[in-house]
């Protein structure tokens, strides 16, 4: 195995349990499972965000030929959905841990919608996602099963990134829009659909 492969390896992984994480972290149905999960999702971004800025950070002060700095060549396209995490991702999640820990004294607690819906808010899942799927290109181009460099084939690749990115986040914000439609009063809820009637 190549030694800059070994390097990059870990931060893909972390990066995908991440993604992983988030992409459930709606789904429990009491605070106390909801808070859990926020916990290992905060602990997941943090130790991702640590490994990516430790890779990038030796291979900017290494020689070139390096382990460090073929891996952070490697890595350079996780850069921005990087700092995305670091500048949106991370304060979602910990305000979401803080709302679900309202209720650690009752842990039999149903998570509300509007937790839940905080939880599905596009701006946690997908910048996580995009970062583990560009630390995995990162991963595919150091093993040298680079697909995408091809004559005539990086512009079809950028298309399908781009076009893979949209699809991930309107997913998200569907359901983030279904979860937020339950956490209104059924009042609000009617009276919108009477006006949409009327309309």
């Amino acid at each position: 195995m190549p030694e800059h492969l070994a390097v990059l390896l870990p931060v893909a992984v972390v990066w995908v349990a991440a993604g992983l994480v988030a992409e459930g972290l709606p789904r429990p149905r009491r605070a106390q499972h909801l808070r859990r999960r926020t916990g290992w999702l905060f602990a997941l971004t943090l130790t991702g965000l640590g490994l990516t800025a430790a890779v990038l950070a030796a291979g900017l002060q290494s020689p070139g030929g390096t382990p460090f700095d073929g891996a952070a060549a490697a890595l350079a396209l996780a850069a921005t959905p990087a700092l995305g995490v670091a500048l949106v991702t991370v304060r979602r999640i910990r305000r979401l841990r803080a709302g679900a820990g309202a209720f650690v004294t009752a842990p039999h607690t149903p998570a509300t919608h509007g937790l839940r819906a905080a939880a599905a808010h596009p701006l946690i899942a997908l910048p996580l996602q995009l970062t583990a799927l560009a630390a995995l290109s990162g991963v595919l181009s150091a093993s040298g099963l680079d697909l995408f460099t091809g004559p005539g084939v990086t512009g079809a690749a950028v298309t399908v990134g781009v076009l893979g990115a949209v699809t991930i986040g309107i997913r998200h914000a569907l359901r983030h829009s279904r979860l937020t439609e339950r956490a209104l009063p059924a009042e609000a809820g009617s009276a919108r659909a009477a006006g949409a009637l009327h309309v």
